[in-house]
């Protein structure tokens, strides 16, 4: 309210008399009058000096013309970029996305994107832990599995397949488990999730869900990590299956257990609730959605 009654006072300088300001504003003289007094009482200053024919400026009046101007201008400066970065590509996008599939599948696409629109800058958070994205000010996320934090929408990229993989030099060394019982004598990679240890595998056949409790001598919180040391031959690993297909289709890696189907965890995009979301950051959710491999 503070800023329209700027630009009244402005126009009844412009104007000469508060009538000719109301007349233009399509106010009433009365309204004209108050919303000057509110002015007059915000500064605790008197801004004009009224007789029946004619108004003239008080030095407190004359210094606020100068600076409501310089006030108004800046309100309109920051509410066109604000909606220059709403209504045009342009502007700051943070996001956050799990390590392996960030670097090796997210990054080319983020670049292209960064090619296509010169005005755009991204802040890229890789990790494979949860953020508080409202917080930490992050526009999205791409994320496995369940939220945990209500608040936030979602939209779901692909339906999360996960395998059971060893490289072909440990399986010819140490045999290939027929049974997810026998992983129990295996060396398995793990991540870490936080304080937490993924070592209880869980399974499903014939209608029935089991869990098997497996250990390994290399424990990591980065899923690329997990991923090279199993490409180099020292244990077997649990991934999502968009992040090892082409390590599967090389030969690089083999799937273990086929039969025994693991339980899925959704690929989702993830972002706060409650605010707009800038046209930037929907473009890219977007290119994200329709370029990202399944």
């Amino acid at each position: 309210m503070l800023l329209e009654n700027l630009a009244l006072f402005l126009l009844i300088v412009e104007k000469g008399g508060l009538s000719a300001a109301g007349r233009e504003a399509g106010l009433s003289p009365t309204s004209v009058s108050e919303r000057l007094g509110a002015l007059e009482r915000h500064y605790g200053a008197t801004l004009l000096t009224r007789t029946t024919r004619s108004i003239s400026l008080t030095d407190e009046g004359r210094m606020l013309v100068d600076g409501a101007r310089r006030m108004l201008a800046d309100a309109k400066d920051i509410e066109s970029n604000i909606k220059l970065g709403t209504e045009r590509i342009s502007g700051p996008i943070r996001l956050s996305a799990p390590v392996d599939l960030g670097r090796n599948r997210i990054v080319p696409i983020l670049d292209q994107f960064l090619e296509d629109n010169p005005n755009v800058s991204l802040d890229l958070n890789l990790t494979d832990g949860f953020l508080d994205l409202a917080g930490q000010g992050i526009d999205f996320a791409i994320r496995y599995g369940a939220l945990s934090d209500s608040t936030l929408r979602v939209r779901k990229l692909s339906e999360g397949r996960r395998v059971v993989c060893a490289s072909p030099a440990y399986l010819s060394a140490h045999g290939t488990p027929k049974h997810p019982s026998e992983l129990g004598q295996q060396q398995c990679i793990l991540m870490r999730f936080g304080a937490n240890i993924h070592r209880e595998w869980q399974f499903r056949a014939d209608g029935r869900s089991f869990k098997v409790l497996v250990s390994g001598r290399r424990i990591a919180n980065d899923g690329d990590q997990v991923r090279r040391w199993c490409l180099a031959g020292h244990g077997i690993c649990i991934k999502s299956y968009i992040d090892v297909r082409e390590d599967l289709e090389a030969g690089r890696l083999i799937e273990v257990l086929e039969t025994y189907s693991l339980q899925g965890v959704d690929l989702q995009i993830v972002y706060p609730s409650g605010h707009a979301l800038p046209r930037r950051v929907k473009l890219l959710m977007d290119e994200i959605s329709s370029k990202l491999p399944t």
